[in-house]
């Protein structure tokens, strides 16, 4: 059986890192958000993708040889947190302390090196992985080549690179050659993007072949700019072309993944005060060591990270459930999420209702669970008792209701004679800071702030004929799932509420998405009136409008044919009728 190389992209694990947690410091006013979220990505990426050789690649201080190159290289890219900066150290004590080795050369980037090491790895015929999100790897991708995307927890092989660029790894160079990256400030030919520069090379085989024959193609700005920007594209090459052969001082076999050391993991944690993850992980640490403080509107706790159990519970008596309310009533906020039979909240039907007053602390109180004879499940609370013990939370502004999606939630408790007052959506708090730059679904987000892979829904509903409703889900089964949703939410508001100030996101959220929360609620239940007549008469108007042209388009081409088809649409216009700028595909010989 092949042996297995991962290779790690630390630099960008730095950022997430630090984007994911609110701002921690120890003691002694250094910060560690980064540092404590970089540690447990790395603890859970060895455990989830344990494998023969691991090693975790730096980008040096200073720029790389492509500096040298190109003095404007990487230019648009602003100076890094100030909170920041004295995190870039500890990171990499934190990888030493993991029994990592860390890799950095001055004059290399990270990719350089993973570059590097993938094709020394390759030659042993290793399996690589490389861990990272960044497109600028894909390049390397091959059949003993690949790489992991931790973001979305896929691997990337040269079907996944053609998806991405529409050419193969051997490609990706030409392709980003043309298109240039905006992010690392290459510049690449004006006016051509990953698109239109896939479809080039895919016609004239490699970009010098492109060049050499710019002038023949038709588009006159197309053109004009490959023959203008010829050097340009070259000089881009240059810049996207990673290193394979930097003369790297480690050896691939100082990369064996070895177990941790708790002797060599203890002072490391001390020194960072990470008595959470200490305990979690079975190292003792000193008792005095103080907390790491938190910023995230008044906590003072350090984030839970989803590492061993959570305390989910059951909730199916009503003195359950004042425990958990009393818990709100001191935290004076509560993540709250509803599960239902439909993702349509206007006909769904509320089984359950979860909450959260702390991360790693959540309980699910099911209200209409059935068996498969349609029977209602016991123990379970009569949802008349719960609305009674819960309504007075819900409308109590002191205690701040946090939901994912709140919009949804609110309408389906609405409609059961609940209601929310005093609430934060963390699903517009992620859309206000990051806006189009991802998804903002729960599972993705989850992944990509929490590190954590939330339970699918198909593992306790089942998939195809044999899924159910979530009111079948037998309440054994139904708790972790449900109660992992709040739990998760929470989680998304420690880490999105403090950032808000910070990247001046405040009156967008504020003024903007929130307040529409109950007004689109509202919209919602209300509904639109539609006048069926009406609608009736203008389609009926419509279809024989549409009739009429197609009979006066037949009667001009000479011959009936189908005018939504491309292909006899192409042969009338520019085969019969004559008419300028038809172009037939290689390909298929059809006109584009």
């Amino acid at each position: 059986m092949p042996q297995s190389l991962y290779l790690i992209d630390g630099s960008a694990y730095i950022f997430r890192a630090f984007h994911s947690l609110p701002m921690m410091t120890r003691s002694d006013g250094t910060p560690v958000n980064a540092v404590r979220g970089f540690t447990q990505m790395m603890i859970n990426l060895r455990r989830d993708h344990p494998s023969d050789y691991f090693a975790v690649i730096f980008d040096p201080k200073g720029g790389s040889f492509r500096n040298d190159i190109y003095d404007l290289y990487k230019a648009n890219r602003g100076a890094p947190p100030e909170e920041l900066v004295p995190q870039f150290p500890l990171v990499r004590d934190a990888t030493r302390a993991l029994g990592l080795p860390v890799v950095e050369i001055a004059g290399y980037e990270a990719d350089d090196l993973i570059a590097t090491y993938a094709r020394l790895g390759e030659e042993r015929d290793m399996d690589v992985i490389i861990v990272s999100s960044d497109k600028d790897l894909m390049q390397l991708v091959t059949g003993r080549v690949k790489m992991l995307d931790p973001m979305k927890n896929t691997l990337i092989d040269t079907d996944g690179v053609r998806e991405k660029f529409g050419v193969g790894p051997n490609r990706v160079i030409d392709v980003q050659s043309l298109a240039g990256d905006s992010s690392d400030n290459v510049p690449g030919v004006p006016g051509i993007g990953i698109k239109t520069a896939a479809q080039l090379i895919e016609e004239y085989g490699d970009l010098d072949t492109l060049l050499e024959r710019a002038s023949e193609i038709k588009q006159n700005k197309r053109r004009e700019n490959l023959i203008e920007f010829a050097d340009q594209a070259r000089l881009s090459r240059q810049l996207v072309t990673l290193e394979t052969h930097v003369d790297v001082d480690m050896d691939i076999e100082e990369f064996t993944h070895k177990p941790f050391d708790a002797d060599l993991l203890r002072p490391f944690l001390e020194e960072m005060e990470f008595r959470t993850l200490a305990e979690r992980l079975g190292v003792e640490i000193s008792a005095p060591a103080p907390k790491a403080q938190v910023s995230s509107d008044g906590e003072d706790s350090e984030p839970v990270p989803f590492l061993g159990e959570c305390d989910y519970e059951l909730v199916t008596d009503l003195e359950a459930l004042q425990s958990w309310i009393e818990k709100a009533q001191e935290t004076f906020h509560l993540a709250i999420d509803t599960e239902t039979t439909s993702v349509d909240e206007m006909s769904a039907r509320l089984v359950g209702i979860s909450l959260s007053p702390k991360p790693g602390e959540a309980c699910y109180i099911p209200v209409d669970h059935i068996d498969e004879f349609g029977m209602r499940c016991q123990p379970q609370l009569e949802l008349d008792a719960v609305r009674e013990a819960l309504l007075p939370v819900l409308l109590d502004p002191s205690i701040l209701k946090i939901g994912h999606n709140l919009k949804y939630d609110l309408v389906v408790l609405r409609r059961h004679g609940f209601d929310i007052v005093s609430y934060d959506d963390t699903m517009l708090l992620s859309f206000a800071l990051d806006g189009g730059k991802h998804g903002h679904g729960m599972d993705e987000l989850s992944v990509r702030y929490l590190d954590h892979k939330p339970i699918p829904f198909k593992e306790v509903a089942g998939t195809g004929k044999a899924q159910v409703t979530f009111d079948q889900v037998p309440l054994d089964r139904s708790c972790e799932y449900a109660a992992e949703d709040a739990d998760i939410t929470l989680r998304f508001w420690q880490a999105f509420k403090p950032r808000l100030a910070q990247e001046q996101v405040v009156s967008l959220y504020e003024t903007i998405e929130r307040p529409l929360v109950p007004v689109l609620a509202d919209m919602e239940m209300a509904g639109v009136q539609v006048d069926a007549d009406l609608l009736r008469k203008l389609s009926n108007d419509f279809a024989q409008t549409s009739a009429k042209l197609e009979k006066e388009i037949h009667e001009m081409a000479g011959e009936p044919f189908t005018i939504g088809s491309p292909k006899q649409l192409g042969e009338i216009l520019f085969g019969k009728l004559g008419l300028e700028g038809g172009k037939k595909s290689a390909k298929t010989g059809a006109y584009s």
